[in-house]
């Protein structure tokens, strides 16, 4: 079938009203009465609270409301694992953990008072490094641990290890006997924030039969209200959540965060109350990415066949494991410790850990960059070892169509090859270098479609033939709306001007997928496609009867109702939906569409970069980055190259720039100006190459985009280093000063 709508360029639905300034955000809600939240936060990393004393806060001039610990229930909130209070109570486990909570007229008055707050603290032992976290005797960040709601106890109980995932296949240890050669490499991952636009914010109004009215940047509106019902003893109909434009995203926006005070501080102060996150707290207390620990050993043959592969992941939590979901609060990223390669003996072992540093949450492909990065450039090193051609490796152990990988899903439609190849031939990978100190280097990786769950739509038709696409989806700014109207556009025939989008809430439907795991297109989308199929199979039966014929005999064609047989009548859409409506009132169709399990059908992305480097500062240029895609029927052009664009470059900034840096604890790059992120002046020229495969599970087979760009770009960057200078670094960022004394080292060295 040539589709004429989907897979065209078509400009996003909001782009005009976010470049006009009309986009509703969080913190523009404007309510009666309404005043500002702010919280008194830890400057300890972990400490007993002694003493607080909120006597002088009270009576600063247009406060309405202080509450700390001690006002509030025990209470612990959490995705899965219910871990954080709502305010501190007892300990602080964190620089940057909410203490008091204060609500005043205006946020002069309300910082006022925060200053007047007195709070005594007792210091306690701190454990910031995961590994020596995991010691005996070393201090407990959570000593209550098997008391929390929704813990599952490990089969080992090891120190401030909350989580332990195991997946293996095969025989290790004959896999290692049969092998000609062991490495063993050690990698270590930095703690990065999302730096998205717009930092988290909340406004609650309660009214006097404690209903809940919420806004807020939330991209998981209907698991919002869940929490809070469920953590807040709160009946599911006392509460609403109105959604609104989400500022970015990349996986942070998920979680409770200063929602539960947000709405104490409005039941105390019986006044509606916002909270907007300054960047400084977005910063100490956000919803990061996990610093990790990544060992690999591998046992390969001399032909380069890989035989055994024992891999340990340690991912650095932070204070609280709140902001995860799953029944096991850990990163799936851990299964991708055997990379894209057929590895029939393996074990990995991966490890959720505390520590008294910022609570880490999701952030695009959770955990994936973190062991890819690990991988990949474990493979260059046994290519090394072999004096193989790292590319010539890879092509040797790629997965193949049925193999399984950990965890038991089996893979179908495997096209890692066809993409790695037209890679490498884009980035001309076997031509001679520019000149000296250029190298170039490999990442490959894939993606599922995520998660589970269910995707509600409705589209009705107004007797002009209007259409309007009702979803209860937030705009993150991928432009999903975008793509909900192209696909009713190509099923209905007409001009996606004729469609338009209006956004519900949590009394639309029942409940609805939230944005995340590359999967709102897969779920979303094909509840908008099943909807638009219906209403079309409605009208034609309207359009037959008008026409004097079978429905079976009507087709839909540019928006035109006509017999099949080709007769010169033809009706317009809108004389059809005006009859239509005439005979049968409202038209209007609701569909539900439910995920249950992951296709087996992936996405693989490989990337090559080339780079530079000045040896005599260690300064590194990206003078090139190729990534290919193994795509299915591309809906929007625009928005799926913007995708990939936006993923590379943040792949970018975390490969040689973006580090959220600590000191015993506490966060010293607490603003956007320490916090390094690319400017256009940091971005390479990128070149995108399409394989494209219409195998995909979404709707007209489309395959998934939106975390590919991110997963591999700092392992193609390291490997690129690495053959640019002869040295392995094996941690990240890539900065110029860790280049400079590798360099010196390896020159002492010889």
């Amino acid at each position: 079938m040539k589709l004429k709508i989907v897979g065209s360029p078509t400009e996003r639905i909001e782009g005009p009203e976010k470049v006009g300034g009309q986009t509703l955000y969080t913190a523009d809600i404007k309510l009666p009465s309404i005043i500002w939240g702010k919280c008194l936060r830890s400057p300890f990393s972990h400490a007993r609270i002694v003493r607080v004393n909120t006597e002088k806060a009270k009576k600063v001039k247009g406060v309405l409301a202080v509450l700390t610990g001690a006002d509030l229930p025990p209470f612990r909130v959490g995705l899965s694992l219910q871990d954080i209070p709502i305010v501190a109570q007892g300990k602080v486990r964190f620089v940057g953990e909410k203490v008091a909570a204060v609500a005043a007229e205006d946020l002069n008055a309300a910082e006022e008072a925060l200053s007047l707050i007195e709070v005594d603290y007792e210091d306690l032992p701190a454990v910031f490094d995961p590994k020596k976290a995991m010691e005996p005797g070393a201090s407990l960040v959570h000593e209550e641990l098997p008391s929390y709601k929704g813990f599952h106890r490990p089969a080992e109980m090891i120190p401030n290890v909350f989580a332990i995932q195991n997946w293996t296949a095969g025989d290790l240890s004959s896999g290692f006997k049969e092998a000609d050669l062991v490495l063993e490499h050690t990698f270590h991952t930095q703690l990065a924030h999302q730096a998205y636009l717009e930092p988290h914010a909340a406004v609650v109004a309660v009214d006097g039969s404690d209903r809940i009215q919420v806004w807020a940047s939330c991209k998981a509106p209907f698991r919002l209200k869940e929490q809070l019902a469920k953590q807040l003893s709160l009946p599911k109909d006392h509460i609403r959540v109105h959604i609104v434009a989400v500022g970015g995203d990349f996986g942070g926006k998920g979680s409770l965060m200063d929602i539960p005070i947000c709405y104490h501080l409005a039941k105390a102060a019986e006044r509606p109350v916002k909270m907007v996150m300054t960047y400084a707290e977005e910063l100490t207390a956000g919803d990061p990415r996990h610093p990790s620990v990544v060992r690999l050993k591998s046992g390969v043959k001399k032909d380069g066949t890989l035989v055994a592969r024992e891999a340990e992941v340690i991912f650095n939590s932070g204070a609280y494991a709140a902001f995860k979901p799953g029944e096991i609060p850990n990163l799936g990223g851990a299964t991708h410790a055997t990379g894209v390669y057929r590895i029939l003996n393996y074990a990995i072992r991966s490890y959720g850990v505390y520590t008294n540093t910022v609570p880490c949450g999701y952030y695009r492909a959770p955990g994936q960059p973190q062991v890819v990065f690990a991988v990949e450039s474990h493979t260059d090193l046994i290519a090394k070892e072999l004096g193989m051609d790292p590319l010539d490796l890879r092509l040797r152990n790629l997965l193949r169509d049925g193999d399984k990988l950990p965890g038991g899903r089996g893979v179908e439609k495997v096209r890692c090859r066809e993409t790695l190849e037209a890679a490498a031939k884009k980035a001309g990978w076997k031509k001679p270098k520019a000149g000296k100190n250029i190298g170039r280097g490999i990442g490959v990786s894939f993606r599922h479609v995520g998660g589970s769950g269910e995707a509600n739509a409705e589209i009705s038709v107004a007797p002009d033939g209007k259409v309007t696409i009702l979803t209860a989806v937030p705009d993150t700014g991928t432009g999903t709306h975008t793509l909900l109207q192209q696909i009713a556009a190509e099923v209905l025939t007409i001009p996606p001007s004729d469609i338009r989008a209006e956004i519900g809430d949590t009394e639309t439907f029942e409940t609805d997928a939230a944005p995340g795991g590359s999967k709102i297109t897969s779920m979303s989308g094909q509840a908008v496609l099943e909807a638009a199929q219906e209403m079309r199979e409605r009208m034609k039966t309207t359009a037959a009867s008008l026409l004097g014929c079978n429905a079976s005999d009507i087709k839909l064609e540019k928006g035109r109702f006509m017999t099949a047989r080709g007769a010169k009548r033809a009706l317009a859409f809108a004389e059809v939906a005006r009859q239509a409506s005439k005979e049968n009132g409202d038209l209007r169709v609701r569909k539900i569409f439910q995920f249950k399990s992951r296709s087996p059908v992936a996405a693989f992305v490989a990337q090559i970069a080339e780079v530079e480097v000045d040896r005599e500062t260690g300064f590194l240029t990206v003078r090139r980055i190729v990534t290919s895609h193994d795509v299915g029927t591309v809906i929007n052009p625009l928005t799926h190259q913007g995708q990939i664009e936006g993923g590379v470059i943040q792949g970018l900034g975390y490969a040689t720039m973006e580090e959220v840096v600590t000191e015993s604890g506490k966060v010293v790059t607490a603003n956007l100006g320490d916090y390094r992120i690319p400017c256009i002046q940091d971005l390479p020229p990128l070149q995108t190459v399409l394989v494209e495969d219409p195998a995909g599970p979404g709707p007209f087979a489309a395959k998934q985009i939106g975390e590919n760009g991110i997963i591999a770009t700092a392992a193609a960057i390291a490997n690129a280093l690495g053959d640019a200078i002869g040295v392995r670094i094996s941690d990240l960022p890539l900065t110029a000063e860790k280049i400079y004394f590798a360099l010196k080292s390896s020159r002492s060295a010889a």
